[in-house]
């Protein structure tokens, strides 16, 4: 029987969670743990985790890439309560929000130029491996640890359960619109469907004072995107005449 000494003990933080053992997708209640939070890390209470399809298609390894057990969940708010000695983007009680990415280089030059996720080196919330040979597993459990490089400040005044999503629904989006320069106001901007990311597209857009088009091919979700969403117009997309008046 193996033993764990006093100094191995205090290095790690006992953590809480749901894992997928087999490609069933069933998941299953796990303990497992973190590293103890170092100089540059931040540990966090995870309040919310948001549910992306991503998850879903590891927890079953529909992609052929899952090493179990897998603790999904890359959309993940909480309240910070510890910080390292050095860590300066935070302090005890604030709430953060972490992505897909826990770890990088940080010295080449995606990572120079906050694109991390470029990095040859790059390693996900969960489903990857540190150099240690330490697992890294996801949000769908009740703390992490994290280096404060890799998490975000929430706004007191925005719901954590509404800021789950943009941890990586969100972004996917945001971050091209912004780099493409599709967030001036004024500019009209065409959507290509109302799902998870159709919808969050149109919150941005109409943010950013734009002008929005949704184009669909469900007649059902034109009431969502005009009143809901604050649409401009919408297109059925196999109806021809709608698209005639649109030229």
């Amino acid at each position: 029987m193996s033993t764990v000494t006093a100094a191995e003990e205090q290095n790690v933080v006992h953590a809480y969670g749901w894992a997928a053992r087999d490609s069933s997708g069933f998941l299953s209640p796990f303990h497992f743990t973190r590293r103890a939070n170092g100089d540059n890390d931040i540990t966090i209470k995870i309040l919310y985790c948001g549910i992306c399809h991503t998850d879903l298609h590891l927890a079953k390894d529909e992609i052929g890439m899952t090493t179990y057990p897998l603790v999904p969940g890359h959309e993940i708010v909480g309240e910070i309560t510890q910080v390292g000695s050095k860590v300066t983007k935070f302090k005890t009680g604030d709430k953060a929000g972490v992505g897909c990415n826990v770890s990088s280089c940080g010295e080449c030059e995606n990572c120079e130029q906050g694109f991390e996720n470029y990095c040859p080196e790059v390693r996900l919330i969960f489903n990857g491996q540190f150099p240690d040979g330490s697992r890294s597993f996801g949000g769908y459990s009740d703390k992490l640890v994290i280096n404060e490089r890799y998490a975000v400040l929430i706004p007191d005044e925005l719901p954590l359960d509404g800021a789950a999503p943009l941890l990586c629904a969100g972004i996917t989006i945001y971050s091209p619109m912004r780099y493409f320069g599709l967030d001036k106001c004024g500019q009209h901007l065409g959507v290509v469907g109302l799902g998870g990311l159709g919808h969050v597209t149109v919150k941005f857009a109409k943010a950013f004072g734009m002008k929005v088009t949704v184009i669909s091919t469900s007649p059902s979700k034109e009431k969502e995107a005009v009143e809901r969403l604050g649409a401009d117009a919408f297109l059925v997309s196999h109806d021809q005449k709608q698209l005639e008046v649109m030229k």
